[in-house]
């Protein structure tokens, strides 16, 4: 439910989230200068930033920032470490981390083993204030830090320490803070990844990251609606927010995160409408994924990456929402375009691709009873899915585990049965709705099926979005597996010479560790 905080004025309700933002940064900037000025959004006393700044307007460039107080670095502990791959996932990654107060010239150590740690990176500080009125706390400002380390060795290992002057991870008091983590191959080679959206902060998301880590991926998928500390998820200002779930949420997910690359697309709670015009200038500042999008600025949780014989592509659904319209339409297009330019790239002989991935929010196929499908992303980007056989389809949103048999114009083309086997270059596309990482779950309209427990049902009732927000009555005869319990997705990926066929065995994960799902989608090497 929204809940009215901020007396938003009834003309803004249905406005963009940039004009949300405008009328935000005017109402506020507007009582720190009152009170004498506060630390904002953009450049603050020390060098520290926020990339973005100059987009998230001048209403708040009259503030006057006061100089960040500086505590005993030696009492200050780094905390929240995660991994990001850079746009070549072979030779870059970006480790970030976070720190409870400001701290002076932050760094990352970086080794071939633990007591090699002699190599000292400069980090970035990027600052985030958010005064009291627009969250649900008081003032309250976070600091986090970021090393982008390039040139690395593909398939290797390396140790890093994070730390700031007081605090040295080379110091063997600190040891215990050494973390790993490993670059991607030069060459096709089997690996595991995982996937869900919907986390937030909980027991049962405490759970799945424990079950994650146990399946030692190569990487990790979050698509969309990450802590939530927007629970009302409409871009608007009336949303009720609070930053501090952030703090719990990479403190969280750091048994992960800090030595498996967590790579994010951002959902409709992770729109914050006070920081930047299109709500992710405290995603840019808390999060450094690749910078290959077609706009890294207005669509920072846009990219690709390449893993061995594997793509990945990560899309921003707010751009075609219908359902949730804050951000709709923002990238003008070219989003749309970079996409399609990205799965030519990779469709192209000779590319070393054999499957291609894409994960999202807003779930293309779905039917729980929350959001089911949104006519946004089938409008857009589903054609293009076929159009270039996209072999595995991975969105959040829905709070459920649903898996569809393969489709192709909105029809089945082939029922996949749990244990079966899907082609899409003659097939077409199947897709996974992964959204029960943490976060309440939903419903579906008919009873659950997956693996253990199969029913035959009939065709039922559901809907899609539609431009208006209306909900259009479809019936379903494609939904195969649906599981209403916390669940994941683990997916092995097995290369093979050319003239073999090259596998994806996709399984979805119950929080207790069962298997609910599994099925394999199969491509022919040509290259």
């Amino acid at each position: 439910m929204d809940i009215p905080r901020m007396g938003v004025p009834d003309e803004l309700a249905d406005r963009s989230l940039a004009e949300q933002h405008e009328y935000l940064r005017g109402r506020f900037s507007r009582r720190t200068m009152i009170r004498g000025g506060a630390v904002t959004l953009g450049a603050v006393a020390g060098g520290v930033f926020v990339p973005g700044a100059a987009q998230a307007a001048a209403p708040a460039a009259t503030s006057t920032a006061p100089a960040a107080e500086h505590v005993d670095g030696a009492l200050v502990a780094p905390f929240g470490r995660h991994l990001s791959y850079g746009d070549d996932a072979r030779t870059e990654m970006t480790v970030s981390w976070q720190v409870p107060v400001a701290v002076k010239n932050p760094f990352i150590r970086i080794g071939a083993h633990a007591g090699d740690l002699s190599r000292k990176i400069p980090a970035e500080i990027r600052a985030l204030y958010t005064p009291a009125g627009v969250g649900t706390s008081a003032d309250h400002t976070q600091y986090y830090v970021h090393a982008k380390l390039t040139h690395l060795k593909p398939g290797k290992t390396y140790y890093y320490g994070v730390g700031h002057q007081g605090f040295d991870p080379a110091s063997p008091k600190f040891a215990g803070t050494i973390g790993t983590f490993t670059t991607a191959p030069s060459r096709s080679e089997r690996f595991t990844f995982t996937a869900f959206g919907d986390q937030g902060v909980s027991y049962h998301a405490l759970a799945n990251d424990s079950l994650i880590l146990a399946q030692g991926p190569a990487f990790h998928l979050h698509a969309g609606d990450i802590a939530y500390a927007d629970p009302s998820g409409q871009g608007q200002t009336k949303d009720t927010f609070d930053a501090r779930t952030w703090d719990q949420f990479l403190a969280q997910t750091e048994s992960v995160a800090k030595s498996v690359p967590w790579m994010v697309s951002y959902g409709n709670h992770d729109m914050e409408a006070w920081y930047s015009p299109n709500g992710y200038g405290s995603q840019e500042a808390r999060f450094a994924p690749p910078s290959n999008g077609p706009d890294p600025k207005n669509l920072p949780g846009v990219y690709s990456f390449v893993h061995g014989n594997t793509a990945v592509i990560s899309l921003d659904a707010n751009d075609v929402s219908y359902e949730i319209p804050a951000n709709l339409g923002i990238s003008g297009g070219t989003q749309t375009t970079w996409f399609e330019s990205q799965l030519k790239k990779f469709r192209a002989h000779g590319s070393g691709i054999d499957f291609v991935v894409v994960f999202f929010h807003h779930c293309a196929y779905c039917t729980a009873t929350a959001h089911a499908s949104e006519g946004g992303v089938r409008k857009e980007w589903v054609p293009l899915f076929e159009k270039y056989t996209v072999d595995l389809v991975i969105n959040g949103h829905n709070h459920v585990y649903e898996r569809s048999d393969v489709l192709k114009g909105e029809k089945v083309t082939k029922e996949l049965p749990i244990g079966g086997t899907a082609y899409p270059e003659t097939d077409g596309v199947v897709y996974v709705t992964a959204g029960a990482a943490g976060k309440s779950l939903y419903a579906f309209p008919v009873a659950d099926t997956y693996q253990g427990h199969e029913q035959k049902t009939d065709p039922f009732q559901s809907f899609v979005v539609q431009p208006d927000g209306s909900h259009q009555a479809v019936t379903v005869d494609w939904s195969r597996v649906r599981y209403t319990n916390y669940s994941f997705l683990r997916v092995d990926v097995d290369p093979a010479p050319v003239g073999r066929t090259a596998t994806l065995t996709v399984r979805g994960l119950a929080e207790t560790g069962e298997e609910i799902d599994r099925f394999v989608v199969a491509r022919k090497v040509k290259h």
